[in-house]
């Protein structure tokens, strides 16, 4: 909603010193969201008359048409000649001119030399086109006037007086403030509305625009049958006869719908229009000669089409409230007119001379059911202003005012005559009432405003307040948001100040913290993040064409997914069954814009149904918590939804610089991202080679944890297959790793157990060992583990060779044993009998031999 500020000051006497930047404050601390204020005529400087068109010459000599005008401008013209003296007033200007919609004897707007246009734009006197051009005409688009509908020369009104102050006549310098209305408060689409807040807020009177005299209803208006009177619950009706075809909006009246966002068109549209704005109730005036017999408002008929103000077709639904006559429908209430009883614009008759035009119009007035109109307007893809409004709540007892007020605007600029008539027709209710207790908004606010204090700012809305302790509100017929006693407290908060709030921090119950599975969850995500990767969480949707490009088997657990009834994206609707398929979509999106190197993890919920969900309950009560019974039914019929987390590795893992040569990432550096996570729940993971799509077959590993006391799979890791790598469009040597963190919760449960630390040296003792090719280095560390027994603290592989020395299909591992005793220091050969007890069952268990035995 646009509220130009000299308009708002015909309803509030603001003080003269209040800027639009001050209300704009006043406002947004009352609760509305004022988005900017605009400064029209910023820069604009005169001077800036009012001329009449002398002479105009056509200049046919270039290629596109001039014009050469005098115009006369009044005592101005000698003054912008002689440097404002006065000498040789009255002089025409003369000025040159491209546009072409004015004519000799027309009224203009002139920017004689001195003048500056809005964007700096200068006018000085200067030689063009061979003649010497004294001045601008101007067009309303030149002037910062917005849309003047046709972005040509404005031609002013013949009354108007040769040299008048055209700055002041068109009322170039003003402030608007541009306000987001929210969907609660649709009373602020209206001067009316912001008006009242702006007087609650600087606590001076409103004068109400829809405080007049309406004539009684009477049975001799315009006939008017509601057959639906929950969809229109009020309806008047006006008829004002004898309106001149020929008459134009005023300057005033343009100048406000202009500022308030709005088109001039036709007087009769403009006045509908203006009071709209005025009053926010929406109008509609029809050309009484096209209507054929009683206005009716019903629910159309299947089947029936109407044609509206925008030349459309519409084919109407049995839901779509319409305006009819005899004929059918005439209108699609609430939302827009129909063509056949528009105002007609005036033509003047080629023989007589005579203006023909709209000179009788029934207005219409009326009260229309928000869900309806809102559901028209979407269901036809037709918002309106009159749309915007009827849905976000029309005050129902402002149509007589309304009507009135457009009546009297269309006698004073049209020289109409208003019938006796009156149609009124009005379905029987009552005032909306709330019943709260006094001190129910102080314990909203955590603050005591006091009984008084919440009385007056109730009534400062609208309100009419009764009782002590318990108070029994009366909700004003504007406010259709006030349903119930949090919405009252929110009223009396917000004129409070929400600024006068307690800053409080809630005071959290004692006992509770986070849940280990929450724990676990954050220490893992700190855990990658250390390592250097960077969290990219993806929505949880898929389509089954990705699962193909995985690679994976037609009898994969995978494949089994939930399909959603209304997914967001066709083109995704099942739930994820892996989390690989968002995480790898992010690393191709990222790879593609430029970044090379990336290491990505996610954790996040995957969907596996396992069939034996059951099927949800019908419905659910929404006036109770549901029975554990309920709930219950509800859990079965959910898919199974593991906790699982994954990595996506490209790119160079090490970067390359001084300090040496970097490295790619590869399959390790993907099983070591599931120990990082798999350290953090207090798990030994086993490696074992094993084939599993995505995966790379000889470069996989299938990752085991000891869960519940048996040894289960938990993830795999590795590099991914050159397949899926092309079918997805990823980088080459693609890896990732994908854990189930609610198993390595399960594996890791018990006490935790801080690490020993001893005083006693170490004893470091280095073995190679030589296996066949196909040993996994996995398997003979864990023989060397077993084998040292407890004197064993830690050990590392640190070199694997292959070559002619050791055989074919052979390789050497060599590993970095450390012993550590907790009460002693060890002796060599305490150290030695470990280390050979561990070489031993690496070779009873894979064949190991020592090298170079």
């Amino acid at each position: 909603m646009r509220v130009p500020l000299s308009w708002l000051r015909e309803y509030v006497d603001l003080p003269a010193t209040e800027t639009g930047r001050d209300v704009q404050a006043k406002l947004i601390s009352a609760g509305l969201e004022v988005e900017s204020v605009e400064q029209l005529g910023a820069g604009l400087k005169g001077p800036l008359v009012v001329g009449k068109v002398l002479t105009v010459e056509e200049l046919t000599e270039f290629k596109k048409p001039i014009r050469f005008c005098t115009v006369d401008v009044g005592g101005a013209g000698g003054a912008s000649q002689a440097g404002g003296s006065g000498e040789g007033a009255g002089e025409p200007q003369e000025i040159i001119c491209g546009a072409r919609n004015f004519a000799e004897g027309d009224k203009v707007v002139v920017a004689l030399p001195g003048a500056v246009l809005p964007g700096d734009f200068k006018i000085a006197e200067r030689k063009t086109y061979g003649r010497v051009s004294r001045g601008m005409i101007c067009s309303g688009d030149e002037l910062g006037m917005g849309d003047d509908g046709g972005h040509g020369i404005i031609v002013l009104p013949p009354e108007l007086e040769v040299g008048a102050d055209a700055v002041e006549l068109l009322q170039l310098h003003d402030e608007v403030l541009d306000i987001a209305v929210t969907p609660d408060r649709g009373y602020c689409l209206s001067m009316r509305g912001v008006a009242r807040e702006t007087a609650t807020a600087y606590g001076l009177p409103l004068r109400d625009p829809a405080l007049l005299d309406v004539p009684a209803p009477n049975s001799f208006g315009h006939t008017v049958k509601i057959s639906d009177p929950r969809g229109c619950d009020r309806f008047t009706a006006r008829t004002v006869v004898g309106l001149d075809p020929e008459a134009r909006s005023p300057i005033w009246l343009q100048r406000r719908l202009q500022k308030a966002g709005m088109r001039p068109i036709s007087l009769a549209v403009d006045i509908t229009n203006y009071v709209m704005l005025e009053i926010g109730q929406p109008l509609h005036a029809y050309d009484r000669s096209l209507i054929d017999g009683p206005i009716g408002v019903r629910r159309a008929e299947p089947g029936e089409k109407l044609t509206t103000l925008d030349g459309v077709q519409r084919t109407l639904d049995p839901e779509d409230l319409v305006i009819t006559d005899n004929r059918g429908p005439i209108g699609l209430a609430g939302v827009m007119g129909g063509a056949d009883t528009e105002i007609a614009d005036t033509v003047r008759d080629p023989g007589t001379g005579q203006a023909n035009g709209t000179t009788e119009v029934v207005i219409e007035a009326a009260h229309f059911d928000a869900v309806s109109i809102a559901r028209a307007a979407r269901r036809h893809k037709l918002g309106s202003e009159a749309s915007r409004r009827f849905e976000r709540g029309v005050d129902p007892q402002a149509t007589a005012a309304a009507a009135q007020r457009t009546v009297d605007l269309l006698v004073l600029l049209a020289g109409g005559t208003a019938e006796g008539g009156v149609t009124e027709i009005i379905a029987p209710s009552a005032p909306r009432t709330i019943t709260m207790a006094a001190d129910h908004p102080d314990r909203v606010a955590g603050m005591t405003y006091g009984r008084e204090a919440v009385v007056r700012r109730l009534q400062e809305v609208g309100c009419d307040v009764y009782g002590q302790d318990e108070l029994v509100v009366t909700v004003p017929s504007w406010r259709p948001d006030l349903h119930e006693p949090n919405d009252l407290a929110e009223e009396v908060i917000r004129l409070e100040g929400y600024e006068n709030l307690p800053s409080t921090l809630p005071t959290p119950p004692a006992g509770r913290g986070l849940t280990p599975r929450q724990r676990l969850h954050r220490r893992v995500g700190r855990a990658l993040a250390g390592a250097g990767y960077v969290e990219a969480p993806n929505y949880p949707f898929i389509g089954e064409s990705v699962l193909d490009q995985l690679g994976l088997e037609a009898d994969d657990p995978r494949r089994a997914v939930v399909t959603l009834v209304n997914p967001i994206s066709d083109e995704e609707p099942a739930l994820r069954t892996t989390l690989l398929p968002g995480l790898l979509a992010t690393l191709r999106r990222n790879h593609g814009r430029g970044a090379s190197d990336l290491a990505l993890f996610e954790t996040g919920l995957v969907f596996r149904p396992t069939g034996e969900e059951t099927v949800p309950p019908a419905t659910l009560p929404v006036d109770r918590r549901p029975t554990d019974e309920e709930v219950a039914a509800l859990n079965g019929a959910l898919p199974r939804q593991p906790r699982r987390v994954a990595t996506v590795l490209a790119g160079a893992r090490e970067q390359a610089g001084w300090w040496g040569e970097g490295r790619p990432a590869d399959w390790a550096d993907a099983i070591e991202s599931a120990r990082a996570v798999a350290r953090e729940a207090g798990v030994d993971l086993v490696l074992r080679s094993d084939q599993h799509a995505p995966w790379h077959p000889g470069r996989c590993s299938a990752l085991y944890a000891a869960v519940d006391g048996e040894e289960t799979l938990v993830g795999h890791a590795g590099e991914l297959h050159p397949r899926a790598i092309k079918a997805l469009g990823l980088p080459e040597r693609t890896c990732a790793m994908e854990l189930e963190l609610d198993l390595l919760e399960r594996a890791g449960r018990g006490a935790v157990r801080a690490p020993g630390i001893s005083a006693f040296p170490v004893a470091t003792q280095d073995v190679a060992l030589v296996v066949a090719a196909d040993v996994p280095a996995a398997e003979v560390e864990q023989a060397l583990r077993d084998g040292a027994g407890e004197l064993l603290e830690s050990i590392r592989l640190f070199d694997v060779f292959s070559g002619e020395q050791i055989g074919e299909g052979r390789k050497s591992l060599a590993y970095a044993l450390r012993f550590r005793a907790a009460d002693r220091t060890l002796t060599v050969e305490e150290a030695s009998a470990a280390r050979d007890a561990a070489i031993a069952l690496a070779g009873e268990r894979t064949g190991a031999v020592l090298r170079g035995a």
